[in-house]
């Protein structure tokens, strides 16, 4: 509608800004996540993570090439963006259908540690489009071991020093939060300094550090940091959705809603059946697993910086790609 303009209000902070808010929702996903859950779930989480989002990211990339027209390099980059997940319209559904036995933990676990596991692909993917030049797989190796050894070690090492000063009483009562964000904002940036979004790991997994850890409470902070994520979440949605001209968002493009479709009917149930094979789980909770697979504000944050960057470095066919984001979340949410 033209009444806000983010680009112009925040300038060059909007995505650092959009960047760690991502980062405070991840880190607050990970404070809900128990590691006695993966004793029985363990195994479907795992295959979900690697070979589910192997084969989502193929599949879409693959579909989105064919049926909207995208380059090859283009619609490679939009399929790990789209491999993200989204723990923040997950959790709430999980509350209102309350499903039984093993799923409600497998929804959780997978949609939270999918979205730095797609954050970093689609860094990764981004960095062989732009300095590739025939060495892709040497890119992606030497980046994936940038993001994941500095990104679990800088987590724990976080989560320690926030049990520390909790247990030393360094910090009182009152400044528990303030300093639980602060830390959130070190660790991301301190990871960040080895590889892109490495810092969304490393959050996450000092939450999960953190929500395991059995030396001082956290209760102030998952309150503290439970509403926080609501008032991030919507207004990023609000920044985000603004930057997008009502021209292009695509709504009436039926390639676009067949691309939604096809995620949703075909490569989510695919990705589902063929990634808990031999994982212990009855047909009907496979089933469930396979219809429930919502895109929420990470993968409209990170298609966003990209779609920026790859303006800005002179390649053709990004225009596209946060129109589709934003329909794809739209269709898997409604």
């Amino acid at each position: 509608m033209g009444a806000l303009h983010p680009d112009d209000i925040f300038g060059d902070l909007l995505f650092p800004l959009v960047s760690l808010s991502v980062a405070v929702i991840l880190f607050e996903g990970g404070l809900n996540l128990q590691l006695k859950e993966l004793r029985t779930t363990g195994r479907s989480v795992l295959q979900l993570v690697t070979v589910g989002v192997m084969v989502t990211w193929v599949l879409t990339a693959l579909i989105v090439h064919l049926l909207v027209g995208l380059s090859w390099s283009v619609a490679v980059l939009l399929g790990a963006v789209l491999v993200v997940s989204g723990p923040t319209v997950i959790i709430p559904l999980l509350r209102q259908i309350r499903p039984t036995g093993q799923v409600a933990s497998v929804l959780k676990w997978e949609g939270i540690v999918n979205d730095p596991v797609g954050a970093i692909l689609a860094v990764l993917i981004f960095e062989v489009i732009l300095y590739g030049q025939g060495n892709g797989v040497g890119i992606i190796i030497k980046g994936a071991l940038r993001a994941l050894i500095p990104g679990i070690l800088i987590g724990v090492a976080g989560a320690g020093a926030i049990v520390v000063l909790l247990k030393r009483y360094i910090v009182p009562d009152f400044l528990q939060n303030p300093a639980a964000l602060m830390m959130v904002v070190l660790v991301y940036t301190g990871a960040n300094a080895f590889q892109d979004e490495a810092g969304l790991l490393a959050v996450t997994v000092m939450g999960i550090a953190l929500a395991n850890q059995q030396y001082v409470s956290i209760k102030h902070i998952t309150e503290f940091k439970e509403n926080l994520r609501v008032l991030i979440i919507s207004s990023l949605f609000i920044i985000l959705s603004a930057r997008l001209p009502v021209s292009e968002t695509g709504l009436g493009d039926v390639a676009s809603w067949l691309l939604v479709g096809l995620l949703i009917l075909v490569v989510r149930p695919a990705a589902v059946f063929v990634s808990t094979i031999g994982a212990g789980l009855r047909w009907r909770e496979r089933l469930l697993l396979a219809w429930m697979a919502p895109r929420g504000i990470v993968a409209a944050a990170v298609v966003s910086v990209f779609a920026i960057r790859l303006a800005q470095s002179g390649h053709g066919g990004y225009e596209a790609m946060v129109p589709i984001t934003f329909q794809v979340i739209i269709g898997t949410v409604a």
